[in-house]
């Protein structure tokens, strides 16, 4: 019997004070409680409270289940010019690193060591080089200092300008939006602020351009078949009546977006597939070599493809990064909805329009003035150095306008650093030529119609150390130091975010858009949170 009423007290205790704590709770008050007479209920957690809690546990939860994916990167090394006088690299007009590090910093956390790729930390931002003057697509600057992080270094920039084309007379677009609209792009950050963006870029469009949606979940389907610039009103109804749900079937969206963007083919004109996704690819071909081996194929069409990077929590930017570089065209990384305007609208004409594809990049190196060097960043941009002869090897393209920034560190001849190389050869002995150069670039690209490429040859004498620096140089430079100290790059040196922040806000510049100064405030932030 004792038992019974022990076991009756405790129910009706707990029944107490769950129906107290319901009591409690602010929960909105329907008009049926005020029709029936009860009485008003009181709130002790504000609207604005409850809507903070959540994208707290949003944050939380998404630092402890954290599926985020990454390429594993091999920071590059300095190698003994001696023996390895060749440089060759493919160029990369990729930003996506620099704005998801930003994410990962606002949110109080460093990113991923294998998240921060320096060149398109570098290349984010706008440089004031001078453009072609004549035929080429392509004007080369290159400039050197003594290296800020290391005095006993040099450091030498390399700056490729694109030529910039007037929209206005710019080739008609065929563009295809292919949306991922899978459960897991319900979050704010993703679907939301894909479709904020998207219609940016419409209000934007011609009428001689035509706009495509293809949508992709369970399986995928075509929304908006092809339609003129024109029709604002009724590709922005298309883009908001867009809805997340069911899983990923990325391999049959790409696939579907590409035929659609073949028939609707445009001759002369930019034809491009614009991916916006997570990345999480969960249904069909998901490995990142079928997704690459299709991808490949697919640009033989002569469409290109872009890919646009949303959310956290499950993003895969290894995946995102090699469908880009494989689509010949460019990646980047939306966090909010001014880096939206950024991509979308304010350089519109060079995400779309390509004026120079597959440039490589070589530099010869002469080792009776340059003891070693090491390029930094482009690790997975490195190509063998036959591939820069060969025109059938991909490279990297260049849009209307877009600069390309690549910095090389590099050991002076007469220096005692020890370098290390291979043993010296048994059954041969080179000999070196006389010369003053410290190196020799040669840059090699294709017109976006041709098959076949052509060559631009820069010889960089001394001189070039004794230069006076310019803003774009201490820029890019500083950028450089930064992605060292989130690395913890072994060859960073003395770098220091004080450093950084000095010579950042020394070659602000007028910065008309403000992106050197949000650069300046996300580094005192780390200097803030993250300095020992």
């Amino acid at each position: 019997m004792l038992k019974k009423v022990i076991v009756v007290l405790l129910m009706v205790s707990l029944l107490s004070t769950l129906f107290g704590c319901a009591a409690k709770r602010s929960y909105p008050q329907t008009s049926e409680a005020k029709m029936d007479g009860a009485p008003p209920i009181t709130y002790d957690v504000s609207l604005a409270e409850q809507t903070k809690n959540k994208v707290d546990e949003d944050l939380e939860y998404q630092r402890n289940f954290n599926t985020e994916d990454y390429a594993s990167i091999e920071e590059g090394t300095f190698l003994l010019s001696k023996s390895n006088p060749l440089s060759t690299f493919s160029v990369d007009v990729d930003t996506a690193s620099y704005s998801n590090i930003r994410r990962f910093i606002e949110y109080g956390e460093l990113p991923p060591k294998d998240a921060v790729r320096i060149e398109e930390m570098i290349n984010y931002f706008d440089y004031d080089f001078p453009g072609p003057k004549d035929d080429a697509p392509i004007a080369v600057t290159i400039e050197g200092i003594q290296c800020p992080w290391d005095t006993t270094h040099d450091l030498v920039m390399m700056n490729l300008k694109g030529r910039e084309i007037d929209f206005a007379e710019a080739p008609a677009s065929n563009i295809v939006f292919l949306i991922d609209v899978s459960g897991s792009m319900s979050d704010e950050n993703k679907l939301p602020l894909l479709k904020s963006g998207f219609k940016m870029l419409v209000n934007s469009l011609r009428e001689q351009d035509r706009i495509s949606i293809v949508t992709y979940a369970g399986r995928s389907g075509i929304v908006l078949k092809p339609t003129s610039g024109s029709n604002k009103k009724l590709i922005n109804s298309k883009i908001d009546s867009l809805e997340s749900g069911g899983s990923t079937a990325g391999a049959e969206g790409i696939d579907t977006a590409y035929n659609l963007a073949k028939k609707s083919f445009i001759e002369g004109g930019n034809n491009r597939v614009i991916l916006a996704t997570d990345g999480d690819f969960n249904v069909g071909p998901s490995s990142d070599a079928e997704l690459i081996r299709l991808i490949e194929e697919k640009r033989n069409d002569g469409i290109f493809l872009s890919v646009l990077g949303f959310g956290t929590g499950n993003y895969k930017d290894n995946k995102m990064e090699q469908l880009a570089d494989k689509g010949n065209g460019n990646y980047g990384y939306i966090d909010n909805i001014n880096e939206a305007k950024k991509l979308l609208v304010s350089q519109l004409i060079g995400t779309l329009f390509t004026i120079a594809k597959d440039v490589k990049i070589q530099v010869e190196f002469n080792p009776s003035k340059v003891k070693g060097y090491r390029l930094i960043g482009y690790e997975n941009r490195a190509l063998n150095n036959e591939d820069f002869n060969d025109d059938k090897k991909d490279a990297g393209d260049i849009g209307s306008g877009h600069s390309v920034t690549a910095l090389y560190e590099i050991i002076p001849a007469d220096s005692d650093e020890n370098i290390q190389g291979a043993d010296d050869l048994k059954y041969q002995n080179a000999e070196l030529i006389p010369s003053n150069d410290l190196m020799t670039v040669k840059v090699r690209y294709k017109d976006p119609d041709k098959t076949v490429s052509k060559s631009l040859v820069y010889t960089v004498g001394e001189e070039y150390l004794d230069k006076k620096i310019s803003e774009n140089f201490m820029f890019a430079a500083a950028v450089a130091e930064f992605g060292m100290l989130l690395r913890d790059s072994e060859f960073k040196g003395q770098s220091n975010y004080d450093h950084v922040i000095s010579w950042a806000r020394e070659a602000r510049g007028e910065d008309e858009e403000g992106y050197r100064i949000e650069f300046i405030k996300l580094v005192e932030t780390c200097k803030n949170l993250f300095a020992k």
